[in-house]
């Protein structure tokens, strides 16, 4: 295998309330390399999501730890938490999460901006057409489709080149016919680009052209072969 891209080493979360102590994640590790596919999957309140967000460095771990491209994320502070997030890590969520006001262009361009990158409107542009989205760049979201606004989505994960793309159930607000012209899109970034893909989904279709396949269940990895892409 590659150098690793993500590696989770004996991950555990724990809260504690009132009512005493809750384990919602326990002892998770795995390992990815450059343009692996993983899947995340298990039933609702299992840890996907947590674990998610871990991986992201936007939550914090009770024990173990998350090393992204050779950097262990929870010896770092919050700012350079954000610093590394912003330069190797992209999102695609469920909601779609653009902003309201700004243009598809002006959406994709906005995290090339803030990494000061000149080239920001050449990128964007360059990004929206892989997408299939040339005629729509000065489109607000509220007049675009639920795919299309995914696939803004999408280029504006993509356009950073990020070392890993997150995906929260990308497919989740779409119709299947839709869903499915997506995640034949992000697979195909994700291979061009040289990106690892790990998406938590409850589509256990989508889950089998994943090269690993991580199921939580009651906090815990269950043991399984990982199905082929």
């Amino acid at each position: 295998m590659s150098e690793s891209i993500i590696a989770v080493e004996h991950l555990s979360k724990s809260v504690t309330d009132s009512a005493g102590t809750l384990d919602i994640l326990r002892d998770i590790d795995f390992v990815l390399a450059a343009r692996e596919t993983a899947a995340i999957v298990g039933a609702s309140g299992s840890g996907k999501s947590t674990l998610l967000s871990i991986i992201a460095g936007l939550d914090t771990p009770t024990r173990g730890t998350v090393r992204l491209a050779g950097h262990d994320l929870f010896a770092m502070d919050e700012d350079a938490r954000a610093a590394l997030r912003a330069q190797k890590v992209g999102f695609v969520f469920q909601s779609f999460q653009l902003l309201g006001n700004l243009t598809a262009l002006e959406n994709v361009m906005l995290p090339l901006e803030l990494a000061d990158r000149r080239d920001a409107r050449r990128a964007a542009t360059e990004m929206l057409a892989r997408v299939g989205l040339s005629e729509r760049l000065g489109h607000y979201p509220k007049v675009l489709s639920g795919g299309e606004q995914q696939r803004v989505a999408l280029a504006r994960a993509f356009v950073v080149q990020p070392a890993l793309l997150l995906a929260d159930e990308p497919t989740g607000s779409l119709d299947f016919a839709t869903g499915e012209k997506v995640m034949e899109l992000m697979f195909a970034l994700n291979q061009e680009l040289g990106t690892t893909l790990v998406l938590v989904t409850h589509d256990r279709g989508i889950a089998q052209r994943c090269q690993h396949c991580i199921t939580i269940e009651a906090g815990r990895v269950v043991p399984q072969g990982s199905p082929s892409q």
